[in-house]
């Protein structure tokens, strides 16, 4: 068992009969990622490292073939014994070397600027950065560890990013110089910089031509020259929105096999985080819901925002008592009312209520532009 590795419940196993030994997605073919840019809890690269060296010492000796979830095989006891031991230097190393550094005082960007990797990690093919990032892995360490505030009180209530650049483009000299120091850098090729100052820029003029054209040109040239293949993903879509439009988010996670596989609890949780606060505030409703397929009964409330659930048996007295599937909770939750597989008793007021202040996420938000 390896948990709190690549996956919360992750897992390595050996198959004697084969001398092969399946790593899972803790040691492919490249960097993986400790925080994935898409969002998610922090990895830890601690006992990531720890679960490789157990897995050296129980089948190092005896394995002929490693492979993973993702990525070939390694052939040969001493090419996996390799293989498997840089892949576990790699992990403990950014995660010691990190701390080492935080305990001197530095924060998760200038460590990330500074960390250098050993020859023998730096020369590895499978070490290299083609996925996860030594620069994003090592301010994810930092963030487990420190969280989102480095210790400088300058920076512990800054504004927020639109109000901060509409100061920062005023303190530098306006839209104009803003758009001719951009230029300055991006012909010099300091892509960092004219990206900075053209995030600036539009978030004070969103709609400004040739901010926007600028920005788009220096982000493709930073995704082209990215080994990192999701960076160069945001660097070209955000190059995309800003000369095509907001393209949305390309899927949509509604598969019917997963759906079924939700708990109760998970579909409460999932509404519980749409529902629009400021306006349920002064709500105050109560009602139990019995899942008829599976036997259960949850008394639901929301008070002061916040939506709470409880298993207990129905009231007699509830104010309303909702009767219906799994299925056909998750179909109410996106606001299908219809009468067809729904057994109301009480006041079907109070649900309508709740779900007046829902809010669905918003699958097609900007990512370059305020």
């Amino acid at each position: 068992m390896a948990p709190g590795t690549e996956a919360p419940s992750e897992m390595h196993f050996y198959f004697p009969k084969y001398r092969a030994l399946c790593m899972a997605e803790n040691a492919t073919h490249t960097l993986h990622n400790l925080l994935t840019l898409r969002g998610a809890v922090v990895r830890d690269p601690h006992v990531w490292s720890q679960y490789l060296t157990e897995a050296i010492e129980r089948y190092g000796d005896d394995a002929e073939v490693v492979f993973t979830s993702h990525h070939w095989p390694t052939w040969g006891n001493a090419e996996i014994r390799e293989f498997l031991g840089l892949q576990r230097d790699l992990y403990g190393y950014l995660h010691d070397q990190t701390l080492r550094m935080l305990n001197q005082g530095m924060q998760g960007a200038e460590i990330a600027e500074a960390i250098q990797l050993p020859p023998a990690l730096e020369n590895a093919w499978h070490a290299r950065g083609y996925y996860g990032s030594v620069s994003h892995n090592v301010k994810a360490i930092y963030q487990r560890y420190m969280g989102w505030f480095d210790g400088n009180p300058a920076r512990l209530w800054p504004h927020a990013p639109k109000e901060q650049a509409k100061r920062y483009v005023d303190a530098i000299g306006g839209i104009d110089r803003v758009l001719e120091l951009a230029r300055a850098a991006f012909d010099s090729g300091d892509f960092r910089w004219a990206a900075t100052l053209l995030d600036h820029a539009v978030f004070t003029e969103e709609n400004n031509a040739e901010a926007k054209a600028l920005y788009a040109d220096t982000l493709e040239q930073l995704g082209y020259g990215a080994e990192n293949g999701t960076w160069r993903n945001f660097f070209l879509s955000g190059a995309t929105e800003l000369r095509e439009g907001n393209f949305g988010t390309p899927t949509v996670t509604n598969a019917p096999a997963i759906r079924a596989q939700l708990t109760p609890e998970q579909l409460f949780d999932a509404v519980a985080i749409t529902v629009d606060g400021p306006r349920a505030w002064d709500l105050d409703l109560g009602f139990d819901i019995t899942l008829s397929d599976l036997d259960r009964s949850f008394h639901v409330t929301l008070r002061n925002g916040v939506l709470v659930y409880v298993e207990r048996e129905p009231a007699t007295d509830a104010a309303l008592h909702l009767t219906l599937t799994k299925e056909r909770l998750i179909r109410l939750a996106g606001g299908d009312l219809d009468a067809e597989g729904l057994d109301v008793r009480g006041d079907l007021g109070v649900l309508k209520q709740l779900l007046g202040v829902l809010t669905p996420g918003d699958p097609a938000f900007e990512i370059v532009l305020p």
